[in-house]
């Protein structure tokens, strides 16, 4: 075990496999002192035609958008990157994992300015079972509205899933663990519904789904972006708004959504019901849909799953550019 994870054989840094226990970083790294890191949560799901990667192509874009935004330039292409994810899943011979890219300001110099640190980008592959817990995609997850708030759009960017964001999280999450709940609902400045510590939330209220706007403080979820074209394909209306807090108490059906989470059902929020006080039909709906594709029982008729395993295989490291 390493720092509570299963730990697999190899890492993938810069265009090399290494052994895990190898993919260390210098204490006085940039990263260690400003947080300086964009990082993915992505998805390989077993299959009936073996592993794939879920969404692959829309995670390895909004990485590299996380790093423009905070001018972390990266030495390897889209292509490369993502080819890069699969020769780690195929080093580690895994079925099933997470998978982790990190890009982060390495060790050169202390100092608010990161400019002169180097890249260092790291992608690592584990087993991690559902995130809130297996009977929580059916039976839900009791939940609360936190005391911290999202970060206004003008202090932290939401649009990049970036290491200091999740300081923020973390206190969500803490929070809401100590006072017996699984999970935090964070609301932006404006009083608004944002997210939770680490998924995206949709609220049913008289047959429509709802979803925060991303000018809440909220991640542009690849499971956000999923569940609201399922949504469509299921002849539901799926739309943003503002969701004013007490929206969550009257709600009909309530669920995060994310690449740990995927489509997990609350079933009370302080302590009051959400509609049954469990999984919901719309709710139920969504998952059979999503999870039917994702384990590759349904035709993928989006292109969402690309293989692990191709005929003709390519390293990373020969995609640099």
């Amino acid at each position: 075990m390493a720092g509570g994870l299963k730990a697999s054989s190899k890492i993938w840094h810069n265009g090399e496999l290494i052994p895990w226990d190898e993919a260390t970083v210098h204490v006085c790294s940039h990263v260690m002192h400003y947080a300086s890191a964009v990082f993915e949560g992505i998805r390989c799901y077993k299959t009936e035609n073996g592993p794939a990667v879920f969404r692959l192509e829309e995670h390895i874009k909004r990485l590299v958008n996380s790093a423009r935004i905070y001018r972390m330039p990266i030495d390897y292409d889209h292509d490369g990157l993502e080819e890069a994810c699969l020769e780690t899943i195929r080093a580690n011979e895994m079925e099933s994992c997470y998978i982790r890219p990190l890009v982060f300001r390495g060790y050169h110099s202390l100092g608010v300015n990161p400019l002169p640190c180097p890249i260092e980008v790291y992608i690592a592959v584990w087993e991690w079972g559902k995130y809130l817990g297996p009977e929580a995609l059916e039976e839900g997850v009791d939940v609360t509205v936190s005391t911290w708030q999202r970060a206004a759009q003008n202090t932290f960017p939401g649009l990049a899933k970036c290491a200091a964001n999740y300081m923020n999280a973390q206190l969500i999450k803490m929070e809401a663990l100590e006072h017996g709940y699984s999970e935090g609902i964070a609301l932006d400045t404006r009083g608004h519904v944002s997210e939770g510590s680490g998924e995206n939330i949709f609220l049913v209220y008289d047959g429509r789904i709802l979803t925060p706007s991303l000018a809440a403080s909220v991640l542009p979820g690849i499971t956000r972006d999923t569940v609201m074209k399922l949504a469509a394909e299921l002849g539901y209306t799926a739309e943003e708004a503002d969701i004013p807090r007490e929206m969550l108490y009257i709600a009909d059906e309530v669920f995060f959504t994310g690449t740990a989470a995927e489509i997990t059902p609350i079933r009370s929020i302080d302590k009051v019901p959400v509609g049954i006080g469990r999984r919901g039909p719309i709710t139920e709906a969504l998952q059979t849909r999503f999870f039917d594709l994702v384990e590759g029982r349904a035709e993928d008729v989006y292109g969402w799953l690309t293989p692990v395993y191709s005929e003709v295989p390519e390293t990373a490291s020969q995609k640099a550019g």
